[in-house]
């Protein structure tokens, strides 16, 4: 009597997290590489950073009393008793290092990274508990220049990716620690007059984080948010002077801004410049990338004072704007018998077209016709067939059906590249490749000449 498999259910997937797969996969990989490639035209250094760090590293860098850190961090302790935090942003763990590893030497020092974090907030569209970020930052650097270079590789990385179209840079300046301050108590003397009638949330923020007010979204704040101090009247000449060199760098480098005099930064670190590319293709959360300035971050942490700009962008999010280019099609090698030398010239040759980077596949198994169809849902711009040939003399037959558009740019290299390949492996002269491969055709295949 034969046993019964028990009944065991299958664990789900986690909410908020997303196993990601063919379109949105391929999409997703076309924001990272093009990242990648952007950075290395800025000579921004690639960094790994952990994935976890001391729950105090974020604690102190995003405010004990953020919704980040009230309600939104993964913290657990180890078997020793530690107190650690699955990373929630990069940028703390990024300065923990540059104190800790001695990465002063290198200052101006820039680094780029991307990959996953981690926050317990309501999933939405884009939004998830476990999501990925690229992020880019330059720590040591003071002048302005450092900023507008920021912001000229977001602007490319976006042109990139092609979805500058319907986005907009907002930019904003929180002024230098005594502009900042000066605002700040005038924000507080501002809003006490209207407590009352604050929403919860603002009254709990007016002494600790004012500058959270103006960025609410709650209808009983906004009342009092269009007529509360603005930080252009608080300005020092030395922060007018940084902000208009900011302005005038993007002017100069073609990267449309406009002001946001609402977009603020809570945190006491941040200093000069905010900034926030936002689409009206997302809803309500439209920002696509964000940063600023955080020259007080390295203190908080207990190092050396030192100026430091950044930004971070999320990759589900810019994936689901982008187009990505159609996946490489190149060739598919179809055997049309199971004779042991065909098999191995299409072996042969399959190693051959991937060291030449032409992306393709072999169809050895299954019906021939089944192989034939297979290899046809790979939608290749090239099929090659081996086979048996009517010629005792032969090993085989090979046979080009090119499926190509004509107007591909691509055209004529893949064809002389696919030529140059089939001649150096089988011999033959170069101008009968030329009919088979441009043409499509058949040729008998003879062993090589020594």
């Amino acid at each position: 009597m034969s046993q019964q498999t028990p009944n065991i259910p299958t664990p789900q997937a986690i909410r908020g997290t997303q196993d990601i797969f063919g379109a949105d996969a391929e999409a997703f990989a076309f924001v990272v590489e093009t990242f990648e490639r952007v950075r290395k035209l800025y000579r921004f250094r690639r960094v790994e950073m952990p994935v976890f760090e001391k729950t105090a590293v974020f604690s102190r860098s995003l405010g004990e009393t953020t919704d980040v850190v009230s309600k939104e961090m993964y913290s657990f302790e180890d078997r020793g008793g530690e107190s650690l935090t699955l990373r929630p942003e990069f940028t703390a763990g990024i300065a923990r290092a540059f104190i800790t590893d001695g990465w002063q030497q290198y200052a101006p020092l820039k680094v780029a990274t991307h990959g996953p974090l981690f926050r317990y907030e309501r999933p939405q569209k884009g939004r998830y508990r476990q999501f990925h970020q690229l992020d880019a930052e330059v720590i040591g650097a003071a002048e302005p220049q450092a900023d507008v270079e920021l912001l000229v590789m977001a602007d490319q990385l976006l042109k990139e990716l092609g979805i500058a179209d319907g986005v907009t840079l907002q930019l904003n300046t929180l002024g230098d620690g005594a502009s900042r301050d000066a605002w700040r108590a005038a924000l507080i003397e501002y809003f006490r007059a209207h407590a009352s009638e604050l929403s919860e949330d603002s009254q709990d923020r007016l002494e600790r984080n004012p500058l959270r007010i103006l960025d609410s979204k709650d209808p009983r704040d906004k009342v009092f948010t269009a007529n509360a101090p603005k930080i252009d009247d608080y300005l020092s000449a030395e922060a007018q002077d940084f902000f208009g060199k900011v302005t005038s760098g993007l002017d100069a480098a073609g990267v449309s801004w406009t002001r946001a005099a609402a977009l603020v930064r809570g945190l006491d670190y941040y200093r000069h410049t905010a900034f926030e590319f936002v689409t009206d293709r997302l809803g309500a959360q439209g920002t696509v990338l964000g940063g600023g300035r955080y020259d007080g971050l390295m203190e908080a942490l207990g190092g050396a004072a030192t100026p430091a700009v950044g930004w971070a962008a999320g990759i589900e999010r810019l994936a689901m704007l982008v187009t990505a280019p159609p996946p490489l099609k190149v060739a598919a090698i179809v055997i049309e018998s199971d004779e042991a030398r065909h098999l191995n010239l299409g072996s042969l040759m399959l190693r051959a077209m991937r060291r030449k980077d032409m992306p393709s596949a072999i169809f050895d198994t299954g019906a021939v016709r089944k192989r034939y169809d297979r290899a046809m849902k790979m939608h290749p711009d090239y099929i090659v067939i081996l086979g048996r040939s009517d010629d005792e003399n032969a090993v085989g037959s090979l046979t080009v059906k090119r499926f190509i558009h004509p107007r591909d740019r691509r055209k004529g290299r893949l064809n002389m590249s696919l030529r140059l390949l089939l001649k150096n492996l089988f011999g033959v002269d170069s101008a009968v490749w030329k009919e088979v491969v441009d043409n499509g055709g058949t040729l008998k295949l003879f062993p090589k000449s020594k």
